[in-house]
């Protein structure tokens, strides 16, 4: 009987490592305040960014895809819950993430995952709210919006808060000084696929370029000789960022792990004007969002719509270009999906499945995807976007403030302006009352605070 028992429970253990060693790795690799424009495959001629552009050659380039806010904090928040910012409680930069919301790893982990982050976190520092506490079995990086890439210091809270030195191993304090952070993030991320190969695993790699401050060590600035210093500076932050990318791909290869993992790539939001990563006080110049209107903090397309690319061989087919409206929010439910998760019970996922999106070119799943920003307010349905009250954030006094008369209810075709320059709220009437009605009506809704 004792043989007869150990058999069993051997027998169990041996068919649940096999469940396990058939689920799907993830990889989710965000850049912070990325230009829409600013990838090889994107367009950008000046720029080098051939392994993130060899990985959408091979798998979708997501040309309609977006950031669930303008800005740095609530973006991350979506993607990780599947809900819209206000929704999952971070509806700006500053607060954590409640200590009740559910994130992708930790739906993932009673599946056997092993769950990692390396890089920026931005989302709570407190013993409930820092990354270990989110779901994450182990973390290598920084709690705070930014640092220095070399110091890893917070130099931006004064007179409120001090600067601070911001980099950690789990819940512990490190100090790599002089190391370039782009590197060390991607040196983690390695680390942490090498120590995780034997199980599913799911890993978030959240780079902080090119955010400011703007750094990045001279091998990478030489490669672009011939860029005004704004642009070259920016332009190397992303090459280090590629060659991380391209280092990832490279280990997944060598492991046999390539066909049963998922590369998924995004910006946070788009480039930013602000003048504190710029030169001489001046708004910055060195990211673009071309032809998109409007920059970081700006719910129009240049602050929303992003970079973004899919990877998986054999699941997701190669060299497709994907035009249907989908968002960071769809993340957790896609993976979820494809690791044979369950959705949480009792609580309102905004996301949608985008899997069948990207392996069968289905449809958009959203009739219609919402933000909501400060004043502004926004959706898109179909070809159709109305935003309200929108800022176009371009670093000067009057990109600040809200459009006014007309043009605060701002209505565009994307299909045939995907520019935001000509405002149809008149000639398009009846689509432009339907829109802000449904609009307000989400918005009431989510301020409500009930959950479905």
């Amino acid at each position: 009987m004792l043989h007869r028992r150990q058999f069993l429970c051997t027998a169990a253990l041996g068919a649940a490592r096999a469940r396990e060693s058939l689920r799907p790795n993830f990889v989710v690799i965000v850049t912070d305040d990325h230009g829409y424009h600013d990838l090889g495959c994107q367009g950008a001629r000046d720029l080098q960014t051939p392994h993130l552009d060899a990985l959408a050659a091979s798998g979708a380039r997501l040309t309609h895809w977006y950031s669930n806010a303008p800005m740095c904090a609530p973006s991350r928040a979506s993607l990780l819950t599947g809900r819209y910012p206000a929704r999952a409680g971070v509806p700006t930069n500053g607060p954590a993430l409640p200590p009740g919301e559910l994130t992708i790893p930790a739906l993932l982990k009673p599946h056997g995952y092993a769950t990692g982050l390396t890089g920026k976190w931005h989302l709570g520092s407190g013993p409930d709210t820092a990354p270990n506490a989110r779901g994450f079995d182990f973390f290598f990086g920084f709690h705070s919006g930014c640092i220095d890439f070399y110091s890893h210091r917070y130099y931006w809270g004064e007179p409120r808060r001090v600067n601070h030195h911001d980099l950690w191993r789990n819940r512990a304090e490190v100090f790599e000084d002089g190391r370039y952070m782009t590197e060390l993030i991607t040196a983690e991320a390695l680390r942490f696929i090498e120590s995780r190969r034997s199980r599913p695993f799911f890993l978030y790699v959240a780079y902080n370029a090119p955010h400011y401050p703007m750094h990045a060590p001279r091998r990478y600035t030489e490669r672009f000789p011939d860029l005004e210093p704004e642009r070259r500076m920016y332009a190397a932050m992303l090459a280090a960022v590629d060659d991380g990318v391209g280092q990832i791909v490279s280990l997944l290869k060598k492991l046999g792990l390539t066909r049963r993992t998922m590369i998924f790539f995004q910006g946070d939001n788009g480039a930013t004007r602000e003048a504190r990563a710029g030169l001489n006080q001046q708004p910055a110049r060195g990211g673009s969002n071309a032809p998109l209107r409007g920059y970081k903090f700006s719910l129009f397309e240049g602050g929303i719509r992003v970079p973004a690319l899919v990877n998986w061989p054999g699941t997701i087919p190669s060299g497709q270009v994907i035009a249907q409206p989908g968002a960071a929010m769809d993340l957790l439910p896609a993976i979820l999906g494809a690791a044979g998760a369950p959705l949480p019970a009792g609580r309102v996922i905004d996301g949608r499945d985008v899997l069948p999106m990207f392996r069968h070119r289905t449809g958009s799943p959203h009739e219609a995807i919402f933000w909501s920003s400060g004043r502004q307010l926004a959706v898109r349905r179909g070809r159709w976007k109305l935003v309200l009250n929108g800022i176009v954030s371009d670093g000067t006094p009057e990109g600040s403030k809200p459009l006014a008369g007309e043009d605060s209810v701002f209505l565009s075709d994307l299909e045939n302006d995907p520019a935001e320059a000509a405002n149809l709220r008149r000639t398009e009437p009846g689509t432009a009352e339907e829109l802000e009605r449904l609009a307000r009506g989400w918005l009431a809704g989510l301020q409500s605070g009930t959950e479905a």
